[in-house]
């Protein structure tokens, strides 16, 4: 599997009613989930938000890892942040990603709350092979991705299940990017 990316999207987004909102950045998201996706090899992140204050809020995070005192504090943190992207939209991130490679990607949802979906991490590994296009692995903030976008992608992948006996599924979405990088791209 080559030319993978993240995308974590803050709009269009659905709240506990079902409203759709936008939600905000936050540093954990940004650090944590670029750290995951460069110890799994992908080649890119994507952070999704219209809000262009939210775009300054990350632009001045980043500036101060990378030129500031903690890019000597430290340095992996820095390389881990140099491959984050800025989209106002998942359109745009995968209209960057198109240009890149000449073909627009795979766009892949995830979901907790899916009660239908394509496949497992294993049949999407086996469908990248054989279809050699660039990937793109959606996850969203708040109560998820609204329907406009889990609607539109090409293949839904099963929700993590964990052992509680009670079917608690609540994952913090950086440890479901944690858990989808393990099982998509570990040990290969």
């Amino acid at each position: 599997m080559k030319n993978c990316y993240l995308a974590l999207v803050h709009h269009p987004i659905v709240n506990k009613r079902g409203d759709t909102v936008t939600t905000s950045v936050t540093n954990l998201d940004i650090h944590d989930i670029a750290r995951s996706a460069r110890t799994y090899g992908f080649d890119g992140y994507f952070i999704v938000t219209p809000v262009e204050k939210q775009h300054a809020l990350v632009k001045n995070i980043l500036d101060h890892w990378n030129t500031d005192y903690g890019n000597e504090y430290n340095p992996d943190r820095k390389d881990a942040l140099s491959f984050i992207n800025m989209a106002n939209s998942l359109e745009y991130a995968c209209k960057v990603i198109e240009e890149k490679h000449g073909q627009a990607p795979i766009k892949v949802a995830t979901a907790a709350g899916f009660k239908d979906f394509d496949g497992t991490c294993e049949d999407l590994r086996g469908k990248l092979e054989v279809d050699n296009r660039p990937m793109i692995l959606i996850f969203g903030t708040g109560w998820g991705l609204h329907a406009s976008v889990t609607e539109n992608v090409d293949f839904r992948l099963e929700p993590i299940f964990g052992a509680a006996k009670d079917g608690y599924n609540h994952l913090s979405v950086r440890s479901a990017v944690a858990i989808y990088c393990d099982r998509l791209r570990g040990s290969l």
